[in-house]
C-alpha cells in the first residue's frame, strides 16, 4: 500500500499519445507522462488503505497522473461507507494541509467534496467560507466545489452563500465553479436559483452567470442575460 508500489505500478501504463491529449487540456504544463485518467482511477482502487504519510509522498511526486492518483485514493476512500471518522479526518487534514500540491482545477473537483464536503456535512461550514477568502486560487474553488456534498443531501444554501462572496473573484476557473455548483443546486431546487439570479444576475460575473445558466431553455436564459450590464 506504499507510495513507490503505487508509482511503480502506474508509470509503465505511460503513453506518449495520451500524453500529447493532456498537452492540449493543459498547455504548457510538462508534468504529464500520458497515463489514461480511467487506468490511474482503477489503480486507485486497489490502494484505498494506503496511510496518509504514503498519499502526502504522492502529493508531493512531479508528475501529474501520480497526484491524480493521490487525490483519486483520497476521494474513494473518504466517501468509502467502510471509512472510519479518523481515517476521514485524516484524509480531511492532509487536504487542507496539503492544498499547494492540489494546485489544478482536475485536481480540486476529484476530491473538493469528497473530502472536504463529506467531512463537513454535519460539522460546521466555517472553514469553506475562510477558504473563499483565500489568495490561492485552488482554495477558492475548493470553498465552492465542496458544497457538492451538500447539494447531493438536499442543501443548497452554503453553495449560494459562497458563490456570492466570489462575485469579485478574477479568476475564471474559480467563477466557472461557481456557476457549476449554482446549476447544480439548480437541478436540486429550482425554484431557490431562481430566486438568486433575479437577485444577482445584474451583479454576477459573465462567465459564472453564463455557467449556472447551461440547463435553462433559451427564452428564459435570454432573460437573465438581459439583466447583465455588460451581456
Amino acid at each position: 500500500m506504499g507510495a513507490d508500489a503505487f508509482v511503480g505500478a502506474l508509470l509503465p501504463l505511460a503513453d506518449e499519445e495520451q500524453r500529447a491529449k493532456y498537452q492540449r487540456f493543459f498547455p504548457g504544463d510538462d508534468s504529464f507522462v500520458g497515463v489514461r485518467m480511467a487506468a490511474v482511477f482503477g489503480l486507485a482502487k486497489e490502494f484505498l488503505a494506503m496511510p496518509v504519510d504514503q498519499l502526502e509522498v504522492l502529493l508531493d511526486h512531479d508528475v501529474h497522473e501520480v497526484r491524480v492518483g493521490a487525490c483519486a485514493i483520497m476521494g474513494k476512500a473518504a466517501t468509502n461507507k467502510r471509512v472510519t471518522e479518523q481515517r476521514h479526518e485524516e484524509l480531511y487534514d492532509l487536504y487542507v494541509r496539503r492544498h499547494d500540491r492540489i494546485d489544478t482545477w482536475d485536481l480540486v473537483d476529484l476530491v473538493a467534496y469528497q473530502v472536504a464536503g463529506s467531512w463537513l456535512l454535519d460539522r460546521r461550514r466555517d472553514p469553506l467560507y475562510a477558504l473563499a477568502g483565500s489568495d490561492f486560487w485552488p482554495e477558492r474553488r475548493t470553498a465552492v466545489v465542496a458544497t457538492a456534498a451538500f447539494v447531493r443531501r438536499g442543501e443548497v444554501a452554503d453553495t449560494f452563500a459562497i458563490s456570492g462572496l466570489l462575485f469579485e473573484d478574477r479568476e475564471a476557473l474559480v467563477l466557472k465553479g461557481a456557476g457549476w455548483m449554482l446549476r447544480f443546486a439548480g437541478d436540486v431546487d429550482p425554484r431557490a436559483l431562481r430566486v438568486f439570479l433575479r437577485r444577482h444576475a445584474a451583479a454576477m460575473p459573465r462567465v459564472m452567470l453564463r455557467t449556472a445558466l447551461e440547463n435553462f431553455d433559451k427564452p428564459e436564459r435570454a432573460t437573465y442575460l438581459a439583466r447583465h450590464p455588460a451581456i
